[in-house]
This record gives C-alpha cells, structure tokens and sequence, in this order.
C-alpha cells in the first residue's frame, strides 16, 4: 500500500475524498449518457426525442381539448431560480401553441445551463412534438440576469383519446463546467 503520509488520518481522508471524486464522475460520465440509452432503447420515463419536429398541415381537431401542465425543478446546486410563465394550458391537437419559461441567474458570474425534459404519461412522449425548444440546445446566462425561454410545441391529432392531461416536466442542470472543459478543449 502507498503511503502518503505517516498519519494514518491523513491517509484515510486522502482515499476517502478519491472515492468521493471517482463516485461523483462515474456518475456524470457513465451514468447519464446510459440512462438515456436505456431510455430511449425502452421509450420509458417520457423522453422526448432530442430530433426537431417539422409540423405537417395536417388540420386542428377544435373536437376536442388537452391539458397540458408544465413544471419546473433545478437539479440540486442549482440556484438558478426557472419557472413556466404558464403553469397550465388548454390546446387542441394539431394546434401549434407557444409559451416560454422564465429564468433567473441570481450568481454574480455567468453560469451555463441545460434543460432535460420529461412527459407524463410516458405513451403521450411520442404525441408531444417541440417545434422550438430551449432543451435543444445549452443556456448561457450572465451573472444576476435573466432570460425568456421559449417553447413551441403541437401535440399530435392522433394522441389517443383517452389521454386527456399531458405534464411537461424540466429538470434544469449546471453544466458550466463541461460548458468551459469544451471551450478549452478547442
């Protein structure tokens, strides 16, 4: 065994902090690009595809209404405060609808941030199409600023009937740091 000193303390906290290090990377570099393997070789927790959806004029069903309700969270250590300006709305299928998410960097530097989103019910994931989306692509946000976020989204004429209340959920991220590895990385 190598030492790295003669306290035995010292020694201990060193492989301790190593474990937590390695703990902590393994599950950012391992763990969420196969969480979203699974989820998409399975079609579980709702995904939705990262792919653009080209709308297609295919007529607006005025028969019938959805619910669609929207939420936001920040992934823990986040401070950004993130919230829909909407918290529900009633569309048709086939409609083209919008709103926007609201964003706030309350930190005095620029942070970066990625949105992942979820639908529940999971079966209604492929009948939520994002037109525009601000999930599709990293958020910058300087320091003590805020930003609107848009979305644009239709939900498909051939959502099954009994689906009558869709929830859009994001989980917002900080990825400052990957945002910088990558930058420096060129």
């Amino acid at each position: 065994m190598i030492r790295v000193s003669n306290n035995p303390s010292i020694d201990t906290v060193i492989k301790l902090v190593t474990v937590a290090v390695a703990m902590f990377a393994f599950v950012f570099v391992v763990m969420v690009p196969l969480y979203n393997v699974l989820c998409d070789a399975l079609g579980i927790n709702g995904k939705t595809s990262g792919e653009v959806y080209t709308a297609a004029q295919a007529g607006v069903d005025e028969s019938r209404e959805i619910t669609i309700q929207f939420v936001a969270t920040n992934n823990d250590g986040m401070p950004w405060e993130f919230r829909p300006s909407n918290t529900m709305m009633r569309v048709n299928p086939g409609a083209s609808n919008d709103t926007v998410f609201l964003a706030r960097n309350p930190m005095p530097q620029a942070m970066v941030a990625q949105a992942i989103p979820s639908v529940s019910p999971s079966r209604a994931a492929e009948y939520f199409h994002k037109t525009e989306c601000f999930c599709f692509n990293q958020q910058p946000l300087d320091g003590r600023s805020s930003a609107e976020m848009p979305l644009q989204f239709i939900i498909d004429r051939e959502l099954p009937r009994d689906i009558k209340t869709i929830t859009l959920s994001y989980t917002l991220f900080d990825v400052t740091d990957m945002a910088q590895g990558a930058v420096a990385a060129r």
